[in-house]
């Protein structure tokens, strides 16, 4: 096999990310080089209520399809729940840590037991967090955060847009990023992005030789949980920019998904969870019990402009 190309957005982290991918293939014997790209997403700057995932896949996903590129790495919340028919996921490496994290400016904005206290001013751009955020500690104030992992983290330690930041475990590790005064937030509180801490390797659905290759770097029970939280999010009509959070683990035979849909001020927390044999059916499970519960009106409501 000749020298892979390697397609990824042009942020640290996804370089970071792709990078572990090579450094998977050159233990299976497999030279990769990196080819970044930039997406629509990334060219366009921050995106509006609605805008779909492909904004920041499709420039890399172009790569693919015009064999400029032979495989890529995304962030797999970065993905639609949809797979093309010309493209596949052929690899999912084993999942990092899908929880999200609070970064503190000073010890001060948390109380003993790690809690915002309450006019603290936390930063995300994420409905999700901010949802969940609003309903677990009242009295905190949301600001706008936006920006790559560094940038967040300047904004809050050095430039005071926000008291706190709220950010995801998997980012920070795989940025090698140690800032001060973290608290891990548990699924209690909040539950994490579909995807969030996974890895997805995708190539061309043809690439028969690729396929192979890449069958190496697949961990099956984060592929089976990933799985399960794409077909969740597909079965809801969910995408990055609604609340919706979901996470699954795999036991012996089966596979377990928690997820939840928050109405955006936290005033409204709909959760269910599912074991199955198969991720679809815990996905079908998890989505009817959300759906009977009301979900579909606080996500439309969401969509509605």
């Amino acid at each position: 096999m000749t020298v892979l190309r390697i397609a990824t957005r042009r942020s640290s982290l996804a370089m970071a990310q792709a990078g572990i991918v090579r450094m998977l293939l050159a233990a299976q014997g497999h030279e990769a080089v990196l080819l970044p790209l930039s997406t629509s997403g990334d060219e366009d700057g921050p995106r509006a209520a609605g805008d779909g995932k492909d904004r920041w896949v499709d420039a890399i996903v172009e790569s693919l399809r015009s064999g400029d590129a032979d495989l890529a790495v995304h962030s797999a919340k970065d993905l639609p729940a949809d797979d093309p028919d010309d493209l596949t996921i052929g690899a999912v490496p084993q999942r990092g840590d899908p929880h999200d994290v609070l970064v503190a400016a000073d010890p001060a904005f948390v109380d003993e037991e790690g809690r915002p206290r309450p006019g603290a001013r936390v930063g995300t751009s994420s409905l999700r967090r901010a949802a969940l955020l609003c309903a677990a500690f009242p009295g905190i104030e949301i600001v706008e955060l936006r920006g790559n992992v560094p940038t967040r983290l300047r904004k809050v330690s050095a430039e005071g847009v926000a008291d706190i930041a709220v950010l995801a475990a998997a980012g920070l590790a795989r940025l090698e990023l140690e800032p001060a005064n973290v608290v891990p937030l548990g699924v209690d509180v909040m539950v994490p992005a579909p995807g969030q801490g996974t890895l997805a390797v995708q190539c061309r659905a043809d690439d028969r030789p690729l396929l192979a290759a890449l069958t190496l770097l697949d961990h099956r029970a984060s592929r089976v949980a990933l799985t399960a939280e794409r077909a969740l999010t597909r079965g809801l009509g969910g995408d990055c920019n609604l609340p919706l959070g979901a996470i699954a683990v795999t036991n012996a035979d089966t596979v377990r998904l928690a997820a939840c849909v928050a109405m955006p001020d936290g005033s409204e927390v709909l959760r269910a969870a599912a074991d199955a044999a198969e991720p679809d059916r815990a996905a079908e499970i998890v989505a009817a019990q959300l759906r009977r519960d009301g979900a579909d009106r606080i996500l439309d409501a969401i969509r509605t402009p």
